[in-house]
């Protein structure tokens, strides 16, 4: 393992589907293996006939995000109904300006996990391509909702548009519904906060408030905080050897976090511990592509190939070149005590 910038071997960056990715830290409401993945189907899925459906992207599982899927549960329980997500791969925007166009939050992988965590029975993924994009909202409807699917009822957030041209709106979904027998339920803007914010949660506002290093604010957009799992890679052992062992992920390679020192919650095995962290490219070494390294407080053993949880918590500082390694030394230190100040709740120094 390697620590803030001291070199180690790396993998080859992780595909874009890789289950290295980013998930929200949401409680199980049961056990996640009752939750299906369906990609692409032509008809109805076993099971999920006459579903609840609650569409969109749902990119963070944000507190909006989180609206619409617990008023779709709460109407899945009425009509004694399955419940499950309708979203797509790649994102609309990848599909329409290019690969990477989007910050993923959280990847096609970390999105069931999520999704199951709050209770939702399945993921309907379908695949965004030309043929889907050229579908009218008239098309989409018939073709996917009632045909493909044979929804029993939807749910959609009060901004989701939808087929060709973004033409289709809430209002064409209620207008869909009372015409093909399925209930259609809107869910309204839901702000950033209690205090009478007026700003929507939305994906986009956390993009960019991550994009800054401004996880605090990240994480009243999400209403939880921001959050990454991945496995742990193999390094070199430099960064034991000087007393500040990491554990190291590759994340999505469309992340764009601030580069920098964080205040960090590991969860290991069900137990979470504080911990600092750096995302970078090491420029101290070999300014090499981006990774994540964590160093966690008062842990010893062997986290080689085993999954881990990472919550961000505080930004520290942005990243930079030391010196020397023994410089490097001395700055680790100290953003390991900044830290555990911001975990205990107390105002951070001065960044030095």
């Amino acid at each position: 393992m390697a620590y803030f910038g001291l070199p180690m071997c790396l993998r080859a960056p992780a595909r874009p589907n890789s289950p290295i990715s980013h998930a929200a830290p949401l409680k199980n409401s049961r056990p996640e293996k009752d939750f299906t993945t369906v990609v692409d189907p032509d008809t109805p899925p076993g099971g999920l006939e006459g579903a609840v459906v609650a569409i969109g992207n749902f990119d963070g599982v944000h507190r909006g995000h989180a609206a619409v899927l617990q008023r779709a549960r709460a109407v899945a329980e009425r009509l004694g109904r399955p419940c499950a997500v309708l979203t797509f791969e790649p994102h609309p925007s990848d599909f329409f300006f290019g690969a990477d166009t989007i910050f993923r939050l959280t990847p096609s992988e970390t999105k069931a996990v999520a999704l199951a965590r709050l209770g939702i029975d399945a993921m309907i993924v379908l695949r965004f391509d030309a043929e889907l994009a050229a579908l009218t909202p008239e098309e989409f409807i018939r073709d996917v909702l009632v045909r493909r699917l044979a929804v029993g009822g939807v749910v959609a957030g009060y901004d989701f548009h939808f087929g060709k041209g973004r033409a289709g709106s809430p209002a064409t979904l209620l207008k869909a519904g009372a015409r093909y027998g399925f209930s259609v339920e809107i869910v309204e803007r839901i702000t950033a906060d209690a205090s009478g914010s007026i700003e929507p949660a939305s994906s986009t506002a956390t993009r960019q408030a991550l994009e800054a290093g401004d996880v605090e604010r990240a994480r009243l957009l999400l209403g939880h905080p921001y959050f990454v799992i991945g496995e742990v890679l193999h390094g070199d052992q430099r960064g034991k050897a000087l007393g500040f062992p990491t554990a190291n992920l590759r994340l999505h390679h469309s992340v764009r976090l601030r580069h920098g020192i964080y205040a960090v919650e590991v969860t290991i095995a069900a137990k979470r511990h504080g911990g600092v962290a750096s995302f970078g490219t090491r420029p101290t070494f070999d300014d090499g592509a981006p990774l994540l390294e964590v160093f966690v407080f008062d842990f010893s053993g062997d986290l080689y190939g085993k999954t881990i949880e990472v919550d961000f918590v505080g930004f520290i500082r942005d990243e930079r070149k030391f010196a020397s390694p023994q410089e490097l030394v001395v700055q680790m230190k100290r953003d390991a005590e900044q830290a555990r100040m911001l975990l205990n709740g107390a105002p951070p120094s001065r960044p030095s």
